[in-house]
């Protein structure tokens, strides 16, 4: 298998998501082109991001399993907002299960990354080194629109750390989760 062959699909809520993704997927060593990438994106002005990637979870892994099994992967970024990553987690699990299907099992490279809070959260973290996961005035970090590369040295970073294993203990749970998905995906690459 040619690193060209491993089809991506990155579905997220926003342009800042996807931006995030993609330097991540790079940085971790998958070759990524407009010819094996797909990206879906919440439609802007059409309803909260976080609906939109709900919805369409189901019929992205009913694609990913007739498609892609084998040589493909299903990147999936959504925000917690207020629930936990738990329940965010759950409520995906939830709309397989309303559309006759199966859960996720352990060896389909469906990666789902869930930031408490939002995006934004983990990279005031990687920016930082502090943040504030729970509700509340101190949690809501800025947004970047229009500089949304701003994350890209964070994400390096983050990048390096998970494959390394050392990412810091005082990282938030979601990110500490966000390196063990990212073992779903691995594989891929001892293929290349």
């Amino acid at each position: 298998m040619t690193q060209n062959r491993v089809q991506i699909v990155i579905l997220c809520e926003d342009l800042q998501q996807q931006v995030f993704a993609y330097h991540f997927l790079k940085k971790r060593g998958f070759n990524i082109n407009p010819k094996n990438l797909t990206i879906r994106t919440s439609p802007k002005g059409k309803g909260a991001g976080e609906q939109f990637v709900r919805k369409r979870y189901a019929a992205e892994v009913k694609e990913y399993r007739r498609k892609n099994y084998r040589s493909g992967m299903l990147v999936v970024l959504i925000d917690a907002d207020n629930e936990t990553v738990k329940a965010t987690l759950k409520e995906l699990d939830d709309a397989l299960i309303e559309n006759s299907q199966e859960l996720r099992k352990p060896d389909e490279k469906i990666a789902i990354f869930v930031p408490k809070r939002n995006i934004e959260t983990w990279i005031h973290y990687l920016q930082t080194g502090e943040v504030v996961e729970e509700e509340g005035e101190k949690s809501k970090y800025p947004k970047f629109p229009k500089n949304e590369a701003i994350c890209k040295p964070g994400v390096e970073q983050l990048a390096n750390q998970c494959s390394q294993g050392s990412l810091d203990e005082n990282a938030p749970p979601s990110l500490q989760a966000a390196c063990e998905e990212l073992q779903r995906l691995l594989p891929l690459l001892n293929n290349l």
